[in-house]
């Protein structure tokens, strides 16, 4: 396949997840959420809609391969090892992507909580251009590979580093994201920020776990726009968590405040447990300085917009990392 067909394949697989009619995706749709109980389907649907509008629009892939004039236009012998993660619905299909427009062979070891959506949009590709079947391989083991692309926790990254490193690599740890208000956001900013919160039960790295607040912040227009989130409680494994949280919190006798489903307490770091955002007050006019080893987005009236987060566009890269600039470069 030639570039073109490439993005052609790609628009193709876009207008598929397109039809709500899809027996194929409605079935896999439902085998994933009981596969993984934390893949609610409203949170696989958010996650098809982003991929379908963002990233397999004809306009916008043509825009963003435009950029790297030194992509192959034919297929290479290069094969990239990828390591997907599995903390929210298709979090690794930007990678198969990339791999696949750089005219790369993607050898693609799926994670276990997410194999039900990566293998139906994996099988959905080569049946619309069987070409792609010689350039998906999914393995267990990753080996004999040219280069790699690897997504997990901090002890995951340690052992990246350790098997991958002699390699041209990407390797991703964890990172989560912040937000910084300073009193003058609207009713629809905070429910914005609530969806950049709460979106998939807050596991992405670009999920806010943090905010940071003018001191004497009043905290209850945020409260208000997080309990539309509050029906998270309906679902054993967070309601769990919230459970947890919220005794660890009392045993504590620590200050806390709750939505009725969401606790927010003044923590400094910027991980927060799943049920829980993090905040921290700073002195307005005077804005704080974040480890921004450990964020990935910030988002705020001079940041990102919020209800963002969950929209990335095709260029803005985890960790700011130009994956598709790393692998035209191999």
């Amino acid at each position: 396949m030639n570039l073109q067909a490439r993005i052609k394949g790609f628009v193709a697989l876009g207008q598929q997840l397109s039809d709500p009619n899809n027996t194929l995706l409605n079935e896999a749709k439902s085998e994933a959420y009981r596969q993984n109980a934390w893949f609610l389907p409203e949170f696989i649907d958010q996650a098809i809609l982003q991929i379908r509008e963002q990233f397999l629009n004809q306009t916008a892939l043509e825009a963003w391969t435009a950029a790297y004039p030194s992509i192959s236009n034919e297929a290479t012998a290069i094969k990239v090892g990828i390591v997907m993660a599995g903390n929210i619905p298709l979090v690794g299909f930007h990678d198969l992507l990339s791999t696949l427009i750089a005219g790369h062979t993607a050898i693609v070891k799926r994670s276990s909580k997410d194999q039900v959506l990566m293998d139906f949009i994996i099988a959905r590709l080569i049946e619309i251009n069987p070409a792609f079947g010689a350039q998906i391989i999914v393995q267990e083991q990753l080996k004999n590979c040219d280069a790699y692309i690897a997504t997990g926790g901090n002890t995951a990254g340690n052992y990246f580093e350790y098997y991958f490193g002699k390699f041209p690599h990407i390797i991703r740890k964890n990172k989560t994201s912040i937000a910084v208000l300073d009193g003058s956001e609207t009713l629809s900013e905070l429910a914005a920020l609530a969806d950049d919160c709460m979106l998939y039960y807050g596991m992405g790295c670009r999920n806010v776990t943090q905010i940071w607040v003018p001191e004497g912040y009043d905290f209850i227009p945020f409260l208000t726009a997080l309990k539309k989130y509050n029906y998270l409680l309906d679902q054993h494994k967070y309601k769990h968590n919230y459970d947890y949280q919220l005794a660890l919190l009392m045993m504590g006798k620590k200050l806390y405040m709750d939505s009725g489903g969401v606790l927010m307490s003044e923590n400094p770091s910027p991980f927060a447990a799943i049920s829980q955002i993090h905040y921290q007050q700073y002195p307005l006019g005077v804005l704080p300085a974040f480890n921004m080893d450990e964020i990935q987005c910030v988002v705020g009236k001079t940041q990102l917009p919020f209800g963002s987060l969950q929209k990335p566009l095709l260029a803005q890269y985890a960790d700011g990392v130009d994956s598709l600039a790393f692998l035209t470069s191999l």
